[in-house]
């Protein structure tokens, strides 16, 4: 077993990705030192996947001489912690903290929710007609101007299933856009349709019109 006896001036508070309990880095530091040889470890703290709502994490002990070209270098008093640029978004200003049940990371960052997708419907039948007319000679040319457009993706029922898209993918307004206008307009002109439902995946989208 060998200590670690390089020091290091710690990473300035605003710069670093995230924090470290002072319990939790004393605790750190203290299984950091039981790693074999005399090179310098560092925490390795990645996302590993997504469970449910929130992020699952990989952390372990590498060498800080084997840190990729892409993974940040920072430090926490006098341990080295590593993290993947791809991960540094979704680590900015999380918290890794000890527990009674050990180490716990609270992340005010959560995964984006996985794209809605349309159930098994048809693009034919009299509602899914007079919803592509209504798209074709009402809404799109009203949203056109902003660089967006509505497609019918799926009916289902008295359901229409719709994707935004161009400067409404991704939008912050869609949400409203969908409601306050697309949607009023199909039901005022088709009074049989049900509901409108938005299956836009608007993480994929572009900068829009409106920010």
């Amino acid at each position: 077993m060998s200590e670690s006896t390089t020091t290091h001036a710690s990473t300035d508070t605003a710069t670093r990705v995230m924090s470290i309990a002072p319990d939790a880095l004393e605790m750190i530091i203290t299984l950091r030192d039981q790693e074999p040889g005399d090179e310098e470890y560092a925490l390795r703290i990645a996302i590993r996947g997504v469970m449910g709502l929130q992020f699952n994490y990989d952390l372990a002990f590498v060498p800080v001489a084997d840190r990729a070209e892409d993974e940040r270098l920072e430090y926490h008093g006098d341990l080295a912690v590593i993290i993947p640029e791809a991960d540094v978004p979704n680590l900015q200003g999380a918290a890794l903290e000890l527990s009674p049940q050990g180490l716990t990371m609270n992340n005010p960052n959560t995964p984006a929710p996985p794209p809605m997708a349309a159930p098994k419907g048809d693009l034919t039948g009299p509602l899914a007609e007079k919803v592509q007319q209504v798209l074709t000679n009402q809404v799109n040319p009203a949203i056109a101007a902003h660089g967006g457009a509505a497609e019918l993706v799926s009916v289902d029922g008295d359901t229409a299933y719709l994707r935004m898209l161009g400067g409404c993918q991704g939008c912050g307004l869609a949400a409203a856009t969908l409601r306050q206008g697309i949607e009023r307009i199909l039901k005022e002109a088709i009074p049989e349709l049900g509901q409108v439902v938005d299956v836009t995946d608007h993480t994929a989208g572009t900068n829009p019109y409106y920010s």
